[in-house]
This record gives structure tokens, C-alpha cells and sequence, in this order.
């Protein structure tokens, strides 16, 4: 066999294997297409994927009930109101880092009770004596009250107080920590030595945190730790 003939040969053996390969590479993307689409519908019938579990979370969320969302302590205590029955005086107590206001929502039976609960579950509720039911509300701000007219000074002990009023009046609402004040008269300016003594008048929660912040360092726990000698 010369040259030619067997290069003639090797070409008719290249084209016919060129055709099985296509027609192999042909079958394989067919039966990958086929699958990726069963898997798509299947995940449609089925509700599965990510956007399905959603959808379903929810809707099971939306048909919660209320009750469900409150602890142990307040279902017993709607279950106490239930089982009593009748009206009963309802209050809301809203309960400031400084300061609190309370008002009555009125009277109200066992339902409007759990339903009022259940719409608010956060709120914390109390049974008076008398019956009467306090719902208490905790925010993290100072009361219209205390921005109108709260300061940080000294009590007589020499505490660090927060006063309805100058601390001259002595009206005090929260004492927080006693204050090492040969520390923090060496330590801090004589004017404000002077202003926390006649008083830091406060409008806002960053004053509040501001005045705590500066002055917890002079406190006489954590000045004694500052004074205690190494070991």
C-alpha cells in the first residue's frame, strides 16, 4: 500500500469518528436539558425552592395566632382573666429610662384583653388587686417630663442622682453609683466639679449616656480597682 492510499484510509477513519463524537456530544446535551427541566417543574409541582419556602413561611406566619407569640407567664395570665370574666379597668404605663406615664384605655373584657396582649406582646401585663389589669411598655428614652426638667448631681451621700429639678431641691428619681470625690476633684476641671454639684441639666438620651459615660470612671468600685497596687 503506497502513501496515498493509506492517507485516503486515514481520513475516511477521522470523518467517520468525527460522527460518532458529535452524535455522542448531541445525546449527552439532550439528556442534560431533559433533566434541568424535570428538575424545574418538579420543583414547581412540589413547592420546593427558595422562593416557594418563603411564599409558604409567609402564609403560615400570616395565620399564626396572636396568643401564640406571648410567653408562658402572660398566656396564664389571660387564662386567669378569662376564667374571671367581666370588665375590668385597663391601664397603659409607659416606662422611660427616666421618667413614666400611665393613662386608663378604659374598661375592657377578656377578649379586648388577649387581643389588645396579642397585638403588643412585647408589653409586660400586671393584675392589680383591685382587678385592674396594667399593660407597661419600656422605652428607651427620657419622658417629655425629664427632658423638661431632669439634671445629674450629688445626693447628700455623695451619689451620682438623676433630680426632677435642680439637686438643691432634693428630688431625687434614680441614684446610680457613689463618686470618689477626692478622685474626681483632682482628677476632672473645677468648673465641672462645679457645674455636676449645682447640676448637668439633660435633654436628650445622648446627654444622659454622655454624663453616665464621663463620670462611671470615678465611681468608688471601679476607683478602688484603679488605686488597688499590683500583685
Amino acid at each position: 500500500m503506497n502513501l496515498s492510499s493509506l492517507y485516503k484510509q486515514l481520513k475516511k477513519r477521522l470523518r467517520q469518528k468525527r460522527r460518532w463524537l458529535s452524535l455522542g456530544f448531541f445525546i449527552v446535551a439532550a439528556a442534560v436539558g431533559l433533566l434541568s427541566l424535570y428538575v424545574a417543574r418538579h420543583s414547581e409541582t412540589t413547592g420546593f425552592g427558595e422562593e416557594s419556602a418563603r411564599t409558604v413561611a409567609a402564609g403560615l406566619r400570616a395565620g399564626e395566632q396572636p396568643e401564640a407569640r406571648l410567653s408562658v407567664e402572660q398566656r396564664q395570665l389571660l387564662e386567669r382573666i378569662r376564667e374571671a370574666g367581666g370588665k375590668r379597668d385597663v391601664y397603659m404605663r409607659k416606662s422611660f429610662v427616666c421618667g413614666e406615664e400611665q393613662q386608663l384605655l378604659g374598661r375592657m373584657g377578656p377578649d379586648e384583653v388577649t387581643s389588645l396582649q396579642g397585638e403588643h406582646p412585647q408589653w409586660t401585663a400586671e393584675l392589680g388587686a383591685d382587678g385592674s389589669v396594667t399593660f407597661t411598655e419600656r422605652i428607651d428614652d427620657l419622658s417629655p417630663a425629664c427632658k423638661d426638667n431632669a439634671y445629674f448631681g450629688l445626693d447628700k451621700n455623695g451619689n451620682l442622682s438623676l433630680f426632677e429639678g435642680p439637686p438643691e431641691q432634693e428630688k431625687v428619681i434614680r441614684t446610680f453609683f457613689q463618686l470618689n470625690m477626692g478622685y474626681l476633684e483632682s482628677s476632672l476641671p473645677h468648673d465641672t466639679v462645679d457645674q455636676l454639684k449645682d447640676g448637668i441639666r439633660i435633654f436628650d438620651m445622648a446627654e444622659y449616656n454622655s454624663v453616665l459615660s464621663t463620670f462611671s470612671d470615678f465611681a468608688v468600685e471601679e476607683t478602688e480597682k484603679v488605686m488597688m497596687p499590683a500583685s
